[in-house]
């Protein structure tokens, strides 16, 4: 069975790399230049090449702030690159799975948002992942469109590796305390996005539709920040003090959900899966990047 991964530099296309997938299965990860997914005939041509069982697209535009200048390269990464793969997987009966995002939402809700919750995104990359997700929706009915959110690991760029870096340069750190959300693991998303994968691509009857995954639990990020260097300190780095500040202390090009807590119940009842706690995924990582806990 052979299985192919597009976006698969990004953190979570790295650890999908990394998954311990069943025997039998091969997963193909080509980078940009070997495909460019906005692309229509260089995406036909690796199908070609090819039979794929199952597609699980995590290439996207993430710039969040930069996308309110560059508005054209987000929508040709986020939407019109999710059509032209929904399409071609349709038109060769393929289950196609899609990364999604909480900036769908406009964050003015109360509570965790269901799959289901009416959209309003505030950003151009909100606005663009949105018209992503319409656009496998519309083009091919086996699907599984995968929302997530705050979502780090040990590679590549994120809040966790931020935030250790900049407890090594400072006294004391700054952080917004007026926005919620899920933090999740890349690791834990990738596992759920490959689970989802192998069995669409063992069963027509699987499951389709739209599922969020993040890891149990919800935080602020002055909180989540709280959580990482308390984490560093018990393994032997600096702890110093995280303040909060409200979002309008700390202006955007970009406007952020206030609230991006997702609901994963419809993850388990149709998967059966149970994301673990945050914290627990959290030790995790650091556990990766700085070593383990010390004992005193």
């Amino acid at each position: 069975m052979d299985i192919l991964i597009l976006g698969g530099a990004g953190q979570v296309g790295t650890e999908l790399q990394a998954f311990s997938w069943p025997e039998g299965v091969r997963v193909h990860a080509p980078d940009r230049r070997s495909l460019d997914v906005t692309d229509e005939a260089a995406i036909a041509a690796a199908f070609d090449a090819r039979a794929y069982a199952a597609v699980i697209n995590t290439a996207a535009y993430t710039a969040v702030d930069k996308a309110e200048s560059e508005v054209a390269t987000a929508w040709r990464l986020n939407a019109l690159a999710s059509a032209l793969l929904a399409a071609e997987t349709k038109r060769r009966a393929i289950p196609l799975v899609h990364v999604s995002t909480d900036y769908v939402f406009d964050g003015a809700g109360d509570g965790f948002y269901a799959p289901d919750a009416p959209v309003n995104p505030q950003s151009v990359y909100g606005a663009s992942k949105a018209a992503g997700e319409m656009a496998v929706r519309s083009a091919n009915p086996r699907h599984a469109i995968v929302r997530t959110a705050w979502v780090v690991s040990p590679h590549r760029g994120n809040f966790v590796k931020t935030m250790l870096r900049l407890a090594g340069e400072r006294e004391k750190l700054t952080v917004v305390d007026d926005q919620y959300g899920c933090p999740t693991s890349a690791a834990d998303l990738a596992a759920t996005l490959a689970t989802i994968a192998l069995q669409m691509a063992g069963d027509e009857r699987a499951p389709t539709g739209t599922f969020h995954c993040v890891n149990d639990g919800a935080t602020t990020w002055c909180d989540f920040a709280r959580a990482i260097v308390a984490g560093a300190a018990r393994r032997g780095g600096r702890s110093v003090a995280v303040e909060g500040i409200p979002t309008a202390a700390y202006p955007t090009p970009a406007k952020r959900p206030a609230n991006s807590r997702l609901s994963t119940q419809s993850l388990s009842d149709a998967f059966g899966l149970a994301p673990r706690p945050w914290e627990a995924a959290l030790d995790d990582i650091l556990d990766r990047l700085i070593g383990p806990v010390r004992s005193n």
